[in-house]
């Protein structure tokens, strides 16, 4: 077995599998697609974890498409899920499998059933058959056809084989129990008459298997031991075991077992909805950037690295819930800024005049493509004379009092070169500013020592190259656009701005199609695959150097908006391009973050409390934010004296504390630095569970006080007693009773619902883990 393990719950059962010596000790996974549509960020995570643990215990996964619809199903999209998953770092040897393989053994398992009492053809509507199902709260009624005599069912069958019925005409339904409590086990259909093309069988066949027929019987012929779901599969694991313990015997016998899927903001993963943004001409295609397809991913440029350590960061749960999106953008921020080389690019520029610059002289300057890590070597010539462009939001005729940028009389280090400073401001008719008219210090080039307000990113007026520059962000404007009555009204209108414009260093002219660049003070951009050229790239901006979302940090963003226009199709002309003073403003937006690292850079006092923080464990983010404002690193220093888990207290601070105050001052709050320190104790030492936490720290916000004693004034302290765990979830299965009886007729979504409650009904303050298993024991 190759080390490290995975740690999660799935694992766990693996490693307890192979103790046991079950099935010999094999592990055999699968990842079994529908080939009808491209692969998304979801099904990344299924991938992952499947090859992952199979690979973990020297098992293999089996590769499997599962063809068994024919109307919806395509060779294209066969070859690009292929891709996907080799893209993703994940091979299958000579262990790639089709539903279609077992067409003839299923079909021969079918006739089995017939032949053996526990199947029948049902020559019903199929309304009839709906409805005579019944449901959670109603039993079905038996079809009039259930007891067709077995030789009866087995010539009808026949001739559905052969072709001699129409579709819809009869189906073959397993014969279970019409009063089962799971809708599901109620006679379920096993196959079913479609006259279609198959894209790989031809027109061999003209009736198919139903998935919950089909999955069962392939795992089994391919000696699958883990079949490894997501939770919309619960249910469906009775009707799994009955087709196998039906058909068996089996070795190995393949087990189900369901986690959470990956349900991620502001996004859909609905394929009907990915479907719809793609024919309404809504984004450019499945590959468009802003798709949360793998395709659409890898075109933006994010790297297959990026994706495993987001599926390791967001771990394997058993319950379902929205994954914050910040958590993938932190992802690929930490893999890009591993491996892009820093380069120059000016997105909305504003021209400079150096008037002390000697007309006609340029000079190549050296410039590192590491400016930070010099070990790692390189570095190309960048021509500097006398017109250069900056970004023109880096200018201010009258600038803020903490203004670091250019103004008139300020000075400016441009990035790998000399100090300016700004001396004139020329404008248009209009009073439009067109230029700046600027002094060069000649002798600043190497003066280490020579401080101007901050660095600016900059190139030449005429020697830089043009670019097509996308800036690419979220598709929606809103978290859980699947919530919206319309979600195409979530559509972010500025998910995708062209800068028209915008210029690049000569060295990028020949950047290769798929490379990465950190573009200086923008953001990481990738050499887009497609529409790049030799002497013409195109850069599509996979991410911002920093969250410019996160309305919850100490950097206080602006509020983005929500609208119902339509996004831009990629690669087609941008709303922003039709509208160029609304288009230039969005390309040049800088974050506060990059102010901030202007900041340190003009001053040791906030650069050394930033390193001090980093020393303490905080992430670079969580350091930045942290140190950036004297009145939070106050604050900051105050809770850790009282408690010195930093990393444990930053996350309170930052994800917790910053959304609760809003924009009210800390220095105003009834709560103390020391005291949150002392808070964060208590959830540190599981005094507190995070639902309990958050009420707590809520209340210390409003009236201040001990929290200790306001723990215990409201009641807020862990339970772990199993005795009054137990008699909460008595209350709440009472008052709940017909919920209770609905998750008993197979409704088992609602075990969620149920978790809540208790959880409410203890104020949050329950053992999670705890109340979970005494649901399911009271539930049986």
């Amino acid at each position: 077995m190759a080390d490290p393990r995975p740690q999660n719950f799935l694992a766990d059962i693996i490693e307890a599998d192979v103790a046991a010596g079950r099935d010999g000790g094999r592990v055999v996974t699968r990842f079994p697609p529908e080939p009808n549509g491209f692969l998304h960020i979801g099904h990344s995570k299924s991938i992952l974890l499947n090859f992952g643990l199979a690979k973990a215990y020297g098992g293999r996964t089996h590769f499997r498409f599962d063809d068994t619809n024919p109307v919806t199903e395509e060779t294209e999209y066969v070859e690009a899920i292929q891709a996907d998953v080799r893209w993703l770092g994940c091979e299958w040897g000579d262990h790639l499998y089709y539903a279609s393989d077992f067409f003839e053994q299923m079909y021969q398992c079918a006739e089995r059933l017939v032949r053996e009492g526990k199947a029948y053809v049902d020559t019903q509507p199929q309304d009839a058959i709906r409805e005579q199902r019944g449901s959670f709260d109603r039993p079905g009624v038996a079809s009039p056809f259930r007891d067709r005599p077995a030789e009866e069912s087995l010539a009808l069958l026949q001739r559905m084989r052969a072709g001699e019925l129409p579709d819809g005409a009869a189906v073959l339904r397993a014969r279970i129990d019409m009063a089962h409590p799971n809708v599901l086990m109620r006679d379920p259909l096993l196959y079913r008459i479609r006259h279609a093309h198959h894209h790989r069988t031809g027109d061999r066949w003209c009736i198919y298997p139903m998935y919950d027929f089909a999955h069962p019987l392939e795992d089994a012929f391919e000696g699958v031991t883990h079949s490894i779901c997501t939770l919309e599969f619960e249910s469906n694991r009775e009707l799994y075991d009955w087709v196998l313990d039906s058909l068996g015997p089996w070795s190995p016998r393949p087990h189900q077992y369901e986690f959470a899927r990956l349900a991620l903001g502001y996004t859909v993963m609905s394929k009907r909805k990915l479907l719809q943004l793609v024919n309404e001409k809504r984004v450019s295609g499945w590959d468009d950037p802003r798709m949360p397809t793998i395709a659409g991913m890898r075109r933006r440029g994010v790297t297959p690295e990026a994706l495993r350590d987001f599926a390791e960061l967001i771990g394997v749960a058993k319950n379902n819930s929205v994954v914050d999106i910040g958590k993938l953008e932190y992802a690929i921020r930490s893999d890009l800024e591993k491996r892009t080389p820093r380069a120059l690019a000016v997105l909305n520029p504003l021209r400079v005049v150096l008037t002390n610059w000697p007309e006609g002289k340029l000079e190549e300057l050296e410039v590192p493509w590491w400016p930070a890590e010099p070990a790692r070597g390189g570095s190309r010539k960048v021509p500097f004379g006398r017109e250069l462009l900056v970004e023109r939001d880096d200018f201010a005729e009258d600038p803020p009092r903490d203004w670091k940028r250019l103004a008139p009389g300020r000075e400016v280090r441009l990035a790998g070169a000399y100090v300016i400073r700004c001396d004139e401001v020329l404008k248009s008719a209009s009073g439009a500013v067109e230029a700046l008219r600027c002094t060069c210090d000649l002798a600043s080039l190497r003066d280490g020592a020579r401080r101007a307000g901050g660095t600016l990113n900059w190139v030449h007026a005429t020697r830089s190259v043009p670019a097509q520059v996308r800036l690419y962000d979220r598709l929606f404007a809103v978290e859980q656009p699947d919530a919206e009555p319309d979600f195409l009204a979530a559509l972010n209108p500025d998910s995708l701005v062209v800068a028209e414009g915008a210029r690049v260093e000569p060295a990028l002219a020949g950047a290769e199609p798929g490379s990465r660049w950190q573009f200086l003070r923008q953001g990481y951009f990738f050499a887009d695959p497609v529409d790049s050229r030799p002497g013409a790239p195109a850069f599509n901006r996979t991410i911002t150097l920093k969250d410019t979302w996160a309305s919850r940090s100490a950097a206080r963003p602006e509020p983005r908006r929500a609208a119902p226009a339509p996004a831009t199709p990629a690669g087609g002309e941008a709303a922003g391009g039709r509208d160029g003073a609304r288009a230039q403003g969005a390309t040049a937006r800088r974050t506060r973050a990059d102010a901030r690292a202007e900041l340190r850079a003009a001053n040791p006092e906030l650069a050394a409390r930033h390193a001090r923080y980093l020393g303490l464990g905080l992430g670079e983010e969580e350091a930045d934010l942290v140190s950036a404002d004297a009145g939070l690193a106050a604050f900051f220093d105050a809770a850790v004296a009282a408690h010195p888990n930093a990393r444990s207290v930053a996350r309170w601070l930052l994800n917790e504390l910053a959304g609760i105050t809003r924009d009210r001052e800390l220095a105003t709050l009834p709560l103390g630095g020391a005291a949150f320190g002392r808070f964060v104790a208590l959830v540190d030492a599981g005094k507190l569970t995070p639902a309990s936490g958050k009420a707590l720290l809520a209340d210390l916000v409003a009236q201040g006080g001990e929290p200790a004693e306001r723990m215990r004034a409201l009641g807020l302290e862990r339970v772990d007693d199993a005795g009054a765990i137990d008699a909460a979830v008595g209350r709440v299965l009472e008052r709940h009773a017909a919920e209770v009886a609905r998750y008993r007729g197979g409704e088992r979504k609602l075990f969620g619902v149920l978790v809540g409650a208790v959880m409410k009904e203890t104020n949050g303050a329950a053992d999670a883990a705890v109340v979970r298993k005494t649901l399911e024991q009271r539930l049986g």
